[in-house]
């Protein structure tokens, strides 16, 4: 009989995890001649203004800068996608996910990943890592019957992105059902039991669903960019709060501190398992 795989599921944040800065930064604001922190001002104020939900207007505010700019910016799903193109991802981003994956096969673990992420998912969709995710959660836009974009379809901020770990966890994935990601199921039952559970992330979105992982019984891991003191004390401070398990630099090649840590979850895993297994009476 062949060996049944063990689930696990890595969940990532995008911005400040994958990549540095936000997603945005790279392409899109260039685009519409805006600096970062003119637009993210303007977000904010907004949002204040209008006690609004900040993803929410992010969004709607990209759409109307792209329609004002001195030459206007097209905002259909292909251009979102080819400004996906020009994110510089951290250092060993872009073969990390075959690598851990094959890591996990080799020891009986069938590792997935995801994302979830208050960012773009037009603009993630253009990146070179897209297709390495079995699913992802992150703001997408509704289109018109031209291909434009005209409204925010979905917004996932700091306290929805929970949504799809319990989504992962019960195998819920269809994003317009309710009843099945509320349904109470079993643990024993479930897609991928928590503890077998590992989400990534670097900022203040994240610490709902660093919580919620660590408390129940996974691993979270709070990254930052490379020699940045700020996000590296702003990541540590994650860890002293104990909302982390814990925070390493945001570089991805063999090797490094976050290849160590997950590789050591994934032997954990394997060997829990294994145990499992052996006292279920399947050692043969």
């Amino acid at each position: 009989m062949a060996k049944k795989h063990i689930p696990m599921a890595i969940a990532y944040d995008f911005d400040g995890t994958l990549a540095p800065g936000n997603m945005q930064e790279h392409q899109f604001l260039p685009d519409i001649g805006m600096k970062p922190k003119a637009f993210w001002n303007e977000v904010k104020r907004l949002t204040k203004e209008h006690q609004a939900d900040e993803v929410l207007v992010y969004m709607n505010l990209m759409l109307k800068k792209a329609a004002a700019a001195s030459t206007p910016v097209p905002v259909r799903r292909d251009d979102f996608k080819a400004q996906g193109k020009a994110i510089t991802l951290f250092d060993g981003v872009v073969d990390w996910f075959d690598r851990i994956t094959e890591y996990g096969r080799a020891r009986g673990v069938k590792i997935e990943h995801y994302l979830i992420s208050s960012g773009n998912a037009e603009i993630f969709e253009g990146t070179k890592i897209a297709s390495k995710f079995a699913r992802v959660y992150a703001s997408k836009y509704l289109f018109d019957q031209h291909g434009v974009a005209a409204w925010p379809a979905l917004a996932v901020n700091y306290t929805t992105k929970t949504q799809y770990l319990f989504r992962i966890n019960k195998g819920a994935h269809d994003l317009s059902d309710n009843a099945t990601v509320n349904k109470f199921v079993e643990k024993k039952d479930r897609m991928v039991p928590f503890e077998n559970m590992v989400f990534i992330g670097d900022g203040s979105t994240d610490i709902p669903c660093f919580r919620l992982v660590r408390d129940q019984g996974g691993l979270s891991v709070a990254v930052f960019k490379p020699s940045t003191k700020g996000a590296r004390e702003k990541a540590r401070q994650y860890l002293k709060d104990g909302r982390v398990h814990c925070a390493v630099s945001a570089v991805y090649t063999v090797d490094s501190e976050i290849d160590k840590v997950i590789k050591a979850q994934i032997e954990i895993i394997a060997a829990r398992g294994g145990l499992a297994s052996l006292m279920a009476g399947d050692g043969g």
